[in-house]
């Protein structure tokens, strides 16, 4: 946990960097970004032929590629042994920037099982040239306020190991973050205990539309130059569940120009469901709309 006087000396530097243009953050320029996905997307095609999957997406203009499901025993992505996966990505002119590590296993046992599943993480980043390794989720037995409080320790911790092997860490959000317990809620709490230098933020867009009392705008604000990475998806109009890019209700045209203000270094197209047809044609759509309308609004 850092202490009241350490939170008051960072947040007053953000509050300085915000106000003076935030010339001290050096994110690309937008024609730098390349344009990628997270492949949970498209689960379904890596668990059945991950090449085939990913010849695909690239063939669709997709250039960046976030990971899940590492095996830290095996060192394995997809089934394969991670140069061979890395072998694959070169191959079809991808990268890969950041992985969703699963670290909600290691949640509630002891440190030093959680530092071995870290290092193995650290293997694995490494091995596809990642600049960030990302913790993804917390199940619902680990989302109390008090929980949070914990997770806060646990955070700073790995943030530390990673960041001392040349690596980012950041935390990825979902709704349940925003979830309001008697006037505290999970993300203030993140945001407030965690070391911003060695915990950084992915944060879902789409979750913040559908569930936080506050804007993304209003977020970036809070802690600029924080939040490195994107996942970027729309929202339904009528249900509210995920949908491909531009048939929702999320206003990019207002949160994209916000990229500096953010930090944002890696953004992932995302679509966790609620396909029109299947993931891939889902993945072609999105693509498609974000490079048409979209993509040149990051500033």
């Amino acid at each position: 946990m850092i202490n009241r006087r350490d939170f008051i000396k960072q947040t007053g530097l953000a509050v300085s960097a915000a106000s003076f243009g935030l010339a001290g953050f050096n994110s690309p320029k937008a024609k730098d970004y390349k344009m990628g996905l997270q492949l949970f997307t498209i689960r379904a095609p890596m668990a059945e032929d991950p090449k085939l999957a990913l010849k695909t997406i690239a063939g669709f203009g997709y250039q960046d590629t976030e990971t899940y499901g590492y095996d830290g025993e095996k060192k394995e992505f997809y089934g394969m042994p991670a140069t061979d996966f890395k072998k694959v990505l070169e191959d079809n002119s991808l990268v890969s920037t950041s992985g969703h590590y699963d670290f909600i296993k290691y949640f509630n046992g002891s440190s030093e099982d959680l530092m071995r599943y870290t290092d193995q993480s650290i293997v694995g980043a490494h091995a596809l040239n990642q600049k960030y390794i990302t913790w993804p989720w917390l199940d619902p037995e680990s989302r109390s306020i008090e929980k949070f409080k914990i997770l806060s320790d646990k955070l700073n911790l790995i943030g530390e190991r990673v960041n001392k092997a040349g690596l980012g860490f950041a935390y990825h959000n979902h709704d349940f973050e925003f979830i309001d317990h008697n006037g505290e809620i999970g993300y203030d709490i993140i945001l407030q205990n965690t070391d911003p230098e060695l915990v950084k933020l992915q944060i879902d867009l789409y979750w913040v539309a559908h569930s936080s009392p506050v804007t993304a705008h209003e977020l970036f604000m809070k802690a600029p130059g924080r939040f490195v990475m994107w996942h970027i998806k729309d929202m339904d109009k009528v249900t509210r569940d995920y949908s491909e890019m531009g048939n929702g209700s999320i206003d990019y045209t207002k949160i994209l120009p916000d990229a500096t203000l953010s930090g944002m270094e890696y953004y992932y197209i995302e679509q966790g469901g609620n396909f029109a047809q299947n993931p891939i044609q889902s993945v072609k759509e999105s693509a498609t709309y974000f490079k048409k309308n979209l993509i040149n609004l990051f500033a």
